[in-house]
């Protein structure tokens, strides 16, 4: 046997394994502030306590990996409340699938920047709820924590207080609509669902799902922030400077770029245009771990 079949043979290709193995890509798609060793931990413990998750990583080691590289992309802990890792069947054979969770929503929320608190909550039958939108400007829910017995679920709401002082749009969903919505979520029904397991925290992620419709979820808004604020320090400089003499035309298209994002054309500035870490990103399309480990 060669060395290499002798290092292909002594790899771990466990689940545990794998995110050893692919540690240091998924370190290239983590943001800045993100430590890849403790992330890794933290992938590592959702499979030990898991039996059914590590089979299922076993069974569809390229879905495991996908879930984690999106995970990873977005800046969040695969295999905690912020990004469940859960087992499920496709055509009988057990595989994973990664969602992200109300706290992964608001955590984004926050590191775009433009908010500087977030409300969730979900409302019992035996709480006191009031709110009418155009009057109120925020919900008033009032909670007998004396009581033993809340009831059951009744309403969930959340809404945004942004760095202004003002506060975002006010969601609030009932038990029909939170229904609608579990109804068309992928593998609601399964026993490992997060809708099974975790009803309160999925009620909470699809107000917060909702609320991230009128809030910026994506380190895209910080940036064109910081842009605009370059562009009005260049201007008062300008002014400042008074009139300059033009010795030569700027070719047009000089030091222009266009925002892959948004598909505007820009003007590229000594510094601000990098692409910022920690951005949403849409985990559609061909999934790049798919051959990455045959079982």
């Amino acid at each position: 046997m060669t060395s290499i079949s002798n290092a292909m043979a002594q790899r771990d290709n466990s689940p545990a394994g794998l995110v050893g193995q692919y540690k240091n890509d998924f370190a290239t798609m983590l943001p800045s502030h993100v430590n890849a060793d403790q992330w890794a931990r933290v992938a590592i413990g959702a499979l030990r306590r898991d039996q059914k998750l590590a089979e299922a990583a076993a069974s569809d080691p390229g879905a495991f990996l996908a879930a984690l590289s999106n995970a990873a992309r977005l800046g969040l802990d695969a295999g905690s409340e912020q990004f469940y890792l859960t087992p499920r069947k496709e055509k009988g054979r057990p595989t994973v699938l990664g969602i992200v969770g109300y706290q992964g929503l608001v955590d984004l929320m926050y590191r775009a920047g433009a908010v500087s608190s977030v409300i969730a909550e979900v409302v019992y039958e035996h709480d006191e709820f009031a709110y009418q939108p155009g009057r109120d400007e925020r919900p008033d829910h009032k909670i007998n924590w004396d009581s033993d017995d809340r009831g059951k679920l009744r309403l969930v709401y959340a809404y945004a207080v942004m760095k202004d002082g003002a506060t975002s749009k006010v969601i609030v969903l009932n038990r029909a609509e939170i229904n609608r919505i579990k109804k068309s979520s992928q593998g609601a029904d399964s026993s490992y669902s997060p809708w099974q397991n975790h009803e309160a925290a999925m009620w909470l992620k699809s107000a917060v799902r909702q609320l991230a419709k009128w809030v910026p979820t994506s380190a895209e808004y910080r940036k064109e922030q910081l842009r605009a604020a370059q562009e009005v320090a260049a201007e008062r400089a300008a002014r400042e400077a008074g009139p300059t003499v033009i010795s030569a035309a700027v070719q047009p298209g000089q030091g222009e770029y266009v925002d892959e994002v948004t598909g505007e054309v820009l003007q590229a500035t000594a510094a601000g245009d990098e692409p910022v870490e920690g951005e949403l990103v849409d985990g559609a399309g061909e999934d790049p771990w798919k051959d990455a480990v045959k079982p």
